[in-house]
């Protein structure tokens, strides 16, 4: 064989072996790219997840961040035949015993108050004790005790039980009508609320008594500091409403916040707490808080508002005026209020209640007004399971010798504006007419 056959066998045979290399490598080069795509889908997947969780450990422990879900509109549930006496009012949304214990006794929420196995009755025979009498010490009561507990309340009492039962069922079905239409007004102005978070800020006007499971949004000029005393009896901290002076039941209650609480105590307490606001007429309110803060001698209201209110408003202030900040007319406060650029903040005694109770988020199970304050807080305290003993108060001890804000005297007051500004106060406490099914106090009012 030449030289030259050998040559070209050699190059045939070398490309071969190259040939066949390429083929070899070919499976290998496929089973490294399925492998890389698993172990690219894996990282993707646990880079996820770690990203899941580092956000909501900053949502946490970030201050001011919203932290609990809404919670939903009370639902009436069916009643079993034996428990009907409260159909339309439902206390809670649950039934408190197993859903609660199981954080109650969680080492996480030790200011839960602990639910004792049996529930303490109170003497429904035996006739009321004065109010001055010391009430004993109580336990939480369950939503089914509850019930029973009212419908026991009913066939001991000494009112015929058919004008009781009916009594009850039309305060029952008042609460229902009232739930009803603060949810219609919230779908309407105020779609998707049910999906907000809730912040400490949105709760900070809420007070919490743990023994009877029970949440009050405080709003002032519409029975607060009587309600604050009631909640000092139920929670132990006093034995008799009437014990309890003006400024103890204000600054030194030691009741607690709903925002003072952790962010497990905070979503359970409104989960399985009855939830309660009471209204009062909106220019009623507004009057009685002016009257209160600016008639009537005050070391707070008048230089902190009553100084700016007169600076602004008042043309050719005397400098006693502008010194004391005494002396300020209806018509400068209503000037002040709907200023946008008002020169001293707004105020919980006159701010509106569907914003400083935030009806639409919170979602009450009980909504009482002003105008029956007394007859419906009784019910709910009967409802709740409080002491036989412990009726609402209905003293005024702050101005006793002034005449109570009556609808007479609101618009008394209201006559010394035009009606431009009627309107515009109108229009502020639109929403809390609206929620609350005010009638309009003016006609000339659109």
């Amino acid at each position: 064989m030449s030289q030259v056959d050998c040559r070209v066998l050699d190059a045939l045979r070398g490309r071969r072996r190259r040939l066949l290399a390429v083929a070899m490598k070919l499976p290998c080069s496929l089973y490294c790219s399925l492998w890389f795509l698993l172990l690219l889908g894996a990282g993707s997947l646990l880079l996820l997840v770690r990203l899941q969780d580092l956000s909501d450990m900053v949502q946490q422990q970030t201050p001011g961040t919203n932290f609990v879900v809404a919670p939903r509109w009370p639902v009436q549930k069916d009643l079993d035949p034996d428990h009907r006496d409260l159909e339309g009012f439902d206390p809670g949304q649950d039934d408190r015993v197993d859903t609660v214990s199981q954080v109650e006794n969680s080492p996480s929420n030790p200011h839960l108050h602990q639910p004792s196995p049996s529930v303490q009755r109170f003497p429904d025979s035996s006739p009321l004790a004065p109010e001055d009498q010391a009430v004993s010490p109580k336990q939480p009561v369950t939503k089914r005790h509850r019930k029973l507990l009212l419908k026991s309340n009913f066939a001991t009492s000494s009112t015929p039980a058919g004008k009781e039962e009916q009594q009850q069922q039309r305060l029952a079905q008042t609460q229902e009508d009232r739930r009803r239409l603060l949810r219609d007004v919230c779908t309407k102005y105020q779609p998707g609320v049910t999906e907000e978070l809730i912040s400490r800020r949105q709760v900070s006007r809420v007070y919490v008594e743990d023994r009877s499971r029970l949440l009050y949004c405080e709003v002032p000029k519409a029975g607060c500091s009587n309600w604050k005393r009631v909640l000092m009896v139920l929670g132990g901290g006093a034995t008799s409403t009437r014990d309890i002076p003006h400024d103890a039941a204000h600054y030194g209650n030691h009741l607690r916040r709903l925002e003072s609480y952790d962010r497990n105590g905070i979503a359970e307490r409104l989960r399985s707490y009855t939830k309660v606001l009471f209204v009062r007429e909106p220019f009623e309110r507004l009057v009685s808080a002016f009257r209160d803060k600016f008639e009537s001698p005050n070391s707070y209201y008048h230089p902190v508002f009553g100084r700016p209110i007169i600076s602004r408003y008042r043309a050719n202030a005397t400098r006693t005026a502008l010194r004391t900040g005494a002396g300020v007319t209806f018509r400068e406060f209503v000037q002040y209020l709907l200023d946008v650029r008002r020169p001293v903040g707004m105020d919980i005694h006159w701010e509106p209640v569907s914003q400083l109770c935030n009806p639409c988020l919170l979602r009450y199970n009980f909504i009482g007004k002003f105008e029956s304050l007394e007859e419906e807080a009784n019910f709910l305290l009967q409802s709740i399971g409080a002491p036989s003993n412990l009726t609402f108060p209905d003293f005024k001890d702050r101005n006793p010798l002034a005449e109570r804000t009556s609808s007479k005297i609101t618009q008394s007051y209201f006559a010394q504006l035009n009606s431009t500004e009627r309107q515009k106060a109108y229009d502020f406490y639109y929403m809390d007419y609206l929620m609350f099914n005010y009638a309009k106090p003016f006609k000339d009012l659109y």
